[in-house]
């Protein structure tokens, strides 16, 4: 069903142009069809902002409830940004004042980016901890991405990330492990997810903490859980969101940090990701980086021309069927008034009839 461009966000026009159903605000009022307000606290760095926008905007309009998607961007002021990435989100983000007066049916928390060794140490943790406070008494459900879930296992569970020593980056295999939980009907029981994290929050967290484990992978571990009812918090450990040229983004930074010596080793390959052949290209382009580092010369451009139409994306089918599970529970437990997040006769405790 349509996103509806309710404001003048480029995202929607990006999107629109990618082949993705965006309607204007003034034909979706002419339509009687249902909407579902979806607020999106991005949290990203300037240089992701953008393209966070998109993915989550993507995976929400690609789902196929009749509904129409009225999405909320806003961020938080504690977030250091530029002038540019500044003026952005003044002129298309709303106010977290804005979105606690008119109310939201479900929301989605990005990760961030982090400086200090402890989560509590950094200026978004107050400011995010009153979000998801508001948002748990107050929205149907939240979707928590990387970096929130571990925020929100730290703050409201008492389970604090651990560093893995070494940076989990790739596309690994998982298998649902809860195959009766609603957000995994129909969803293929063995899939792809993307991670690009230093940080874990292992299987028996989860377990200490009670929440209900969904997905998981042997090597990468816990993907997609829930709190205790089954629906008012759901937990991303790996960003399903990703685009299918994300984890060569990330890559081709990592290439530049060392090439300007902002790391000392050059970057390992994304795991998983790349074929054969195309990690034959990019050991190939290492040495020659690494010959004209060493007479004095400039490097390479990465082979982006090469690489891109071989890239194969594993991971978007699933991520969007997920999505779609999450938002027609979403669509059958809010209540059309957005300030009462439940339909009569649900449960708030226990929203998805799954038993405590």
């Amino acid at each position: 069903m349509p996103l509806v461009a309710n404001s003048k966000l480029p995202t929607f026009e990006r999107l629109r142009l990618e082949g993705e159903t965006v309607v204007a605000r003034e034909a979706a009022l002419r339509q009687d069809i249902r909407e579902l307000h979806i607020g999106l606290l991005n949290m990203m760095p300037d240089a992701a902002l953008a393209a966070t926008e998109r993915q989550f905007f993507r995976l929400v309009g690609e789902s196929n409830q009749i509904a129409q998607f009225y999405m909320h961007p806003f961020t938080l002021t504690e977030l250091a940004r530029g002038t540019e990435a500044q003026a952005y989100v003044g002129q298309y983000y709303e106010s977290f004042d804005r979105i606690r007066e008119q109310g939201l049916d479900a929301l989605i928390i990005t990760g961030a980016n982090v400086t200090q060794p402890d989560l509590s140490l950094e200026p978004f943790w107050k400011p995010l901890i009153k979000v998801i406070d508001w948002a748990y008494e107050n929205v149907a459900s939240t979707l928590c991405s990387c970096l929130a879930t571990h925020a929100v296992l730290q703050f409201r569970y008492g389970q604090k990330r651990k560093h893995m020593g070494f940076k989990r980056w790739g596309v690994y295999a998982h298998r649902v492990v809860d195959r009766k939980h609603p957000l995994v009907n129909d969803v293929n029981t063995r899939f792809d997810v993307p991670h690009s994290r230093f940080n874990d929050i292992a299987r028996a967290q989860f377990e200490a903490a009670r929440l209900r484990i969904l997905v998981e992978s042997e090597v990468a571990g816990v993907h997609l859980a829930t709190s205790a009812d089954g629906f008012r918090i759901v937990f991303f450990q790996g960003h399903p969101e990703y685009d299918t040229v994300s984890l060569l983004k990330e890559y081709k930074r990592e290439v530049a940090r060392f090439v300007r010596g902002a790391r000392a080793d050059y970057p390992p390959l994304v795991e998983h990701y790349f074929s054969l052949k195309l990690q034959a290209i990019l050991e190939e382009h290492r040495e020659r980086i690494l010959a004209a580092r060493a007479r004095g010369e400039p490097v390479p451009d990465l082979p982006e021309s090469l690489i891109l139409p071989a890239l194969d994306n594993t991971w978007h089918d699933t991520a969007e069927a997920v999505i779609n599970n999450w938002i027609g529970k979403v669509y059958q437990v809010t209540n059309i008034d957005r300030r009462l997040p439940f339909q009569p006769g649900v449960d708030p405790d226990d929203p998805l009839g799954l038993g405590k």
